[in-house]
């Protein structure tokens, strides 16, 4: 029978891939906004949260107080508690809180949905396994990107940057065109956006607090119009 972690490693390997692409168009999104490689890479092994990350660097460049780049992580990587509650039904014994501390921090949505997956209960040794090559991935795709950015044209690199919203594209669409009530959000949500875009009332409020007020708002209007029925409910 294979061990926990070897199996836990192979499990990672698709989604190393995966964030080694992503974090590519990172690195360069954060070499273009200021930063250094080694800046950038400190910011991808310290934090493993691709829309967080995005949200900072532009708070950062844009010389935003604090409070308003702690408040827009928090709205941003709010969902990771809640994954984190979920997974939590799963793990075995041997998941002591110091263990439960350290994979926290490498709790994103794709290794919370292959833990999830799994048949009975996951243990340390193969999360510890799925979680490793996903980290190094995320930094190591911070690297490259970083560096490409600092050689490479300027018209390569707008070209490359953009993949990572193409990532946030990919994530959204397949879900909109199917369900209903994702549709409804992400439409209401992007129309919010523009209107703090573009608005002249709006558009002096600073970009983190236009983030934490539309995930808020979007939020409350998919919980009033579609809300989830409990089992038993009325």
């Amino acid at each position: 029978m294979q061990r926990p972690f070897i199996r836990g490693l192979k499990h990672g390997i698709p989604i190393a891939l995966g964030y080694l692409s992503v974090s590519f168009a990172f690195g360069i999104q954060a070499v273009g906004t200021g930063l250094s490689p080694l800046q950038a890479v400190l910011i991808s092994l310290t934090n493993l949260t691709s829309a967080g990350q995005l949200a900072g660097i532009q708070l950062m460049a844009a010389a935003a107080p604090l409070v308003e780049m702690a408040l827009t992580q928090l709205t941003i990587n709010l969902r990771y508690a809640l994954m984190s509650l979920s997974l939590s039904q799963k793990m075995d014994e041997d998941m002591t809180t110091p263990r439960r501390m350290l994979f926290s921090f490498a709790n994103t949505d794709e290794i919370f949905a292959v833990a999830s997956g799994q048949p009975g209960k996951v243990g340390h040794s193969y999360l510890y396994g799925l979680m490793l090559l996903p980290y190094f991935g995320w930094a190591l795709g911070t690297l490259l990107g970083a560096v490409a950015g600092t050689l490479l044209p300027a018209f390569v690199t707008r070209a490359l940057g953009i993949a990572i919203y193409g990532m946030f594209l990919a994530i959204i669409i397949p879900p909109s065109r199917k369900q209903k009530p994702v549709r409804t959000v992400v439409l209401f949500s992007a129309a919010l956006s523009l209107l703090f875009r573009y608005l002249p009332l709006l558009r002096g409020i600073p970009a983190g607090y236009a983030i934490i007020l539309c995930a808020v708002a979007a939020s409350c209007l998919g919980a009033a119009l579609f809300p989830v029925r409990e089992e038993g409910g009325a």
